[in-house]
């Protein structure tokens, strides 16, 4: 397998996946958007201009965007699977699929959610936007670092012999230490306002939305490789024949 190729799955995996979470989304994060923006306008009052694209075609572009996101992060999830093919090119690919997304959910999704949940519209002033956004990328460093270690330090006590206690209990420890870092990162201090129900029910949707655009890529992914196999296989058959 070329790493174009794999590369290509990625990007095809990514879209599709891109494209689900998306529908995902409008189906059942939008109504509470909808009311996040209501209560916007509510406490804004007669000072709030109108909006300058229509919510329709906010729509259409928060779909385009989620796909080409989508599309992105599988060009990436394709770079890496192909180094860790080249290490170790006779892994399952279903396997290694599957496992290799639910590291890039833990690590770009899950732990900087936990730091820095997302926030329904409404919340978070102009004036710190910059320095949300600075954080945000430290988080999703932070948790990208923590997963990498995590993984090494596991390959490392398997290939020691190490007891499997210790080959579970040392990973775990390093992701409780990316915790804590990512709780060393200042907040915010925005104010919320927004009540708790609606504000949870935007996050709580929202990382739904990332399971699954990771969960998709990794099946489109991990599906594509089988059929890969399978041919391939087909094919020496043949040819031995």
């Amino acid at each position: 397998m070329s790493l174009l190729s794999l590369m290509g799955r990625g990007g095809l995996a990514g879209a599709c996946a891109g494209a689900l979470s998306a529908v995902v989304s409008l189906v059942l994060a939008e109504p509470v958007i909808d009311r996040a923006i209501a209560l916007e306008h509510a406490n804004a009052g007669e000072g709030h201009g109108a909006e300058l694209f229509s919510r329709d075609t906010q729509h259409v572009g928060m779909l385009v965007s989620v796909i080409l996101a989508g599309m992105a992060i599988g060009l990436l999830f394709g770079l890496v699977y192909a180094v860790l093919h080249r290490r170790d090119p006779g892994a399952d690919p279903w396997g290694r699929a599957l496992r290799l997304a639910g590291a890039g959910f833990l690590g770009v999704a899950f732990l900087p959610f936990l730091r820095y949940p997302t926030n329904p519209p409404g919340v978070g002033s102009e004036a710190t936007q910059q320095a949300r956004t600075v954080t945000w990328l430290a988080a999703i460093a932070i948790g990208l670092a923590t997963v990498s270690a995590a993984r090494l330090l596991a390959g490392r006590l398997a290939e020691r012999g190490a007891a499997l206690p210790l080959r579970q209990l040392a990973p775990v420890g390093v992701v409780l230490l990316g915790l804590a870092l990512l709780f060393a990162l200042p907040s915010s201090g925005d104010p919320i306002s927004t009540p708790a129900d609606l504000l949870w029910s935007f996050r709580l949707l929202s990382l739904l939305a990332s399971v699954v655009l990771w969960a998709g890529i990794g099946v489109g992914f991990g599906l594509a490789g089988l059929r890969a196999g399978a041919v391939a296989n087909t094919a020496a058959v043949r040819a031995a024949a």
